[in-house]
C-alpha cells in the first residue's frame, strides 16, 4: 500500500511540473509579444532614410561659405530659381554675414524684388523694375522680361522691358548678338546704349582691333546716329510745347491786364500781387479742405479754388479802383506809381501773414505726366495751363463780342465821351471791369500754383513778361495779346538754351525795343477816330 501511495505521489508531482512547465511557456509567449510588439511598432513608423536637402535650401547654406565660386554658384541658382519669397531669410542671412557676403547678396535681393515688381498693378512700378532690371546686366533677367513683356498692356512698359534687353545684350561676349542689340536700341531710339555704344566704336576704330570689333563698330555708328537724329527731333518738339506753355502762362495773366489798360489806359503794377492773391487763395482753399474735409475729397480743394481766387482778387481789384484808381483817370504816371505802392504793400502784407514760401499740392489727376513719343514727355499740369488758356480766350472772346456788357466795354474802350453821351454808365463799366480783369489774374494765381510755390514775389516773375505781350500786340486787343504771347514765349524758350534765362530776357527786351520804334501801336494797331 505504502508502494502505490509512492507511485501516487509521483504522478501527481509529474502533472503538477507539466503544467507549470506549460504555464511557464505560455507567460514566455505573453511576455515576448508585450515587450517585442512596441519595438515593431517603432521600427514601423521610422523613415528608412532621411530626404534630401532641396536645392535652393542649399544654396541658401552656401550663401556664406568662404568660397566665392560657390557662392557665385548659390547666387546664380538662386536667381534662376528663387522668388521673393526668398527676400526675408535673405536679410537674416545679410545681417549675419560679413561685409563682402552682404555686398554679394545685395544684387541677389534687388533682383528678386524688381521681379516680384514686374507683376505689380502701377505702371510706373512696373517701368521703373524693368529699367532697374536692365541696368542691372544680369542675363539671367532676360527671360523674366520676355516673359512679362508678353503680358504687358501698356506701350512704354513695354519699350521699356524690350530696351532693357536689348542693352543687357549689348554687354555679351557674341558679336552678332552684340551687333542685333545695337540695331535694336537704334530702331529704338534709346539714349541709354549711346555710352556704351561709343565705347564699341573706340575699340572697333583702333589699329588692333577684330573683325568682329569692326562690324559691331559699324552696327553702333549706324545706331548712334539714328538716335541722335530722334534727340534732335525729340528736343524741338519738347522746345516747342515749353514755349507754348509758357506763353500761355503769360496769356492768362495779360488778359486782365490788357483789358485794363486798354478800356481805362491804367498802367496798373499791382497786377501781379492781384496774381499772388489767386495764388494764396487756393492755398487757403487747400489748407480748409485738409482741416475740415476727409482725404477722399481732398482733390476737390482745386475745382473749388477756381471760383474763390477769381472771387477774392476781383473784390480787391474793385476795392483797389474805388479807393485809388478812380481819382488817378486820364494821370498814367500817376496810377503807376500808386499801383506800384500798392503791389509793395500787398507783397509785405503777405511776407507776414503767410510767410516767404508756402507750396500748393497738386491734385492727383495732374501728378505726373505723358510721354507721346520716344524722348518726349509732357506733364500734366503744363497741359492744364494750355487748356485753361484757350478756354479763358473763349470765355473773354464771348464776353467781348457776344454780350451786351461787351458791347458797352467796347463802346467806352473807342469812345468814351460817345459812349457817356448815348447813356451808358461808363463809371461802372470802369469798375466792373477793372474788378473782372482782377479775377483773371487771379484765375492766373490759380493755376501758377500747379508749376511753382506760392511766394509774395510769385507776380513780380510774370508782370514784366505780360507789359510786354499787351503792348506788343497792341493796347485793348486780344488778338494781339494772343500772338504777342506765343510769339514772346516761344522765342524766351528758344533763346534760353544758347544765352540762359537772364540773358534771354534782356534780349527779347532789346528786341520788342526796336519793334515798338518800328510799330509804337503793336501788331494791331487800334482803328477809329480816337486811335491816336
Amino acid at each position: 500500500m505504502s508502494t502505490s501511495f509512492v507511485c501516487l505521489v509521483e504522478a501527481q508531482f509529474t502533472i503538477m511540473i507539466i503544467s507549470l512547465g506549460r504555464t511557464v511557456a505560455a507567460l514566455g509567449v505573453v511576455g515576448l509579444f508585450l515587450f517585442s510588439g512596441p519595438t515593431w511598432t517603432i521600427a514601423a513608423d521610422e523613415p528608412v532614410s532621411a530626404p534630401p536637402t532641396s536645392s535652393i535650401e542649399q544654396a541658401l547654406t552656401q550663401l556664406t561659405s568662404e568660397d566665392e565660386s560657390v557662392r557665385e554658384a548659390a547666387i546664380r541658382l538662386l536667381i534662376e530659381q528663387g522668388d521673393a519669397s526668398l527676400v526675408p531669410r535673405l536679410e537674416v542671412i545679410r545681417a549675419n554675414a560679413d561685409r563682402s557676403i552682404r555686398q554679394a547678396i545685395k544684387p541677389l535681393m534687388d533682383l528678386l524684388k524688381n521681379r516680384a515688381k514686374l507683376t505689380s498693378p502701377s505702371t510706373d512700378v512696373r517701368r521703373s523694375a524693368a529699367a532697374d532690371l536692365g541696368s542691372s546686366g544680369n542675363p539671367s533677367v532676360i527671360p523674366w522680361l520676355d516673359a512679362a513683356r508678353a503680358n504687358e498692356p501698356n506701350k512704354w512698359v513695354r519699350y521699356t522691358m524690350e530696351e532693357s534687353v536689348a542693352l543687357i545684350k549689348l554687354a555679351s561676349d557674341d558679336p552678332s548678338i552684340k551687333a542685333a542689340a545695337a540695331d535694336k536700341l537704334g530702331e529704338l531710339g534709346s539714349q541709354n546704349a549711346v555710352p556704351l555704344m561709343k565705347q564699341m566704336v573706340a575699340a572697333g576704330a583702333g589699329a588692333e582691333a577684330t573683325e568682329s570689333q569692326k562690324m559691331v563698330a559699324k552696327a553702333a555708328v549706324a545706331a548712334i546716329d539714328r538716335i541722335e537724329t530722334w534727340a534732335v527731333w525729340s528736343n524741338v518738339i519738347e522746345t516747342f510745347f515749353r514755349g507754348v506753355s509758357l506763353s500761355s502762362v503769360l496769356l492768362i495773366m495779360s488778359l486782365g491786364l490788357a483789358i485794363v489798360f486798354g478800356l481805362m489806359g491804367v498802367i496798373n503794377m499791382a497786377h501781379g500781387e492781384l496774381m499772388m492773391v489767386g495764388a494764396y487763395a487756393t492755398f487757403v482753399t487747400q489748407q480748409c479742405f485738409a482741416a475740415w474735409f476727409s482725404s477722399d475729397v481732398f482733390d476737390w480743394y482745386f475745382p473749388v479754388a477756381l471760383p474763390v481766387s477769381f472771387l477774392v482778387a476781383a473784390v480787391f481789384g474793385w476795392v483797389l479802383e474805388a479807393t485809388v484808381i478812380r481819382f488817378l483817370y486820364g494821370r498814367p504816371l500817376e496810377t503807376m506809381l500808386a499801383t506800384w505802392g500798392v503791389s509793395l504793400v500787398l507783397m509785405q502784407a503777405a511776407r507776414v501773414y503767410f510767410g516767404d514760401l508756402t507750396a500748393v499740392i497738386a491734385p492727383g489727376p495732374l501728378r505726373g505726366g505723358a510721354q507721346v513719343m520716344v524722348g518726349v514727355y509732357l506733364p500734366y499740369n503744363r497741359i492744364f495751363i494750355i487748356a485753361l488758356s484757350i478756354v479763358c480766350v473763349l470765355v473773354i472772346y464771348y464776353t467781348l463780342f457776344k454780350s451786351n456788357l461787351g458791347l458797352r466795354v467796347r463802346a467806352v474802350t473807342q469812345n468814351r465821351n460817345m459812349s457817356a453821351c448815348l447813356g451808358i454808365p461808363t463809371r461802372k463799366v470802369d469798375s466792373y471791369t477793372f474788378a473782372f480783369g482782377s479775377g483773371l489774374a487771379g484765375i492766373a494765381g490759380w493755376a501758377l500754383t500747379m508749376v511753382g510755390n506760392v511766394d509774395p514775389g510769385l507776380g513780380q516773375n510774370y508782370i514784366v513778361d505780360a507789359f510786354m505781350v499787351v503792348v506788343t500786340g497792341g493796347v485793348g486787343k486780344l488778338a494781339g495779346t494772343i500772338v504777342a504771347s506765343l510769339g514772346i514765349g516761344g522765342l524766351n524758350k528758344l533763346i534760353e538754351p544758347y544765352s540762359g534765362a537772364v540773358y534771354g530776357k534782356v534780349f527779347i527786351l532789346v528786341l520788342v525795343i526796336l519793334f515798338l520804334q518800328w510799330r509804337p501801336s503793336g501788331l494791331f494797331a487800334m482803328k477809329g477816330r480816337d486811335a491816336d
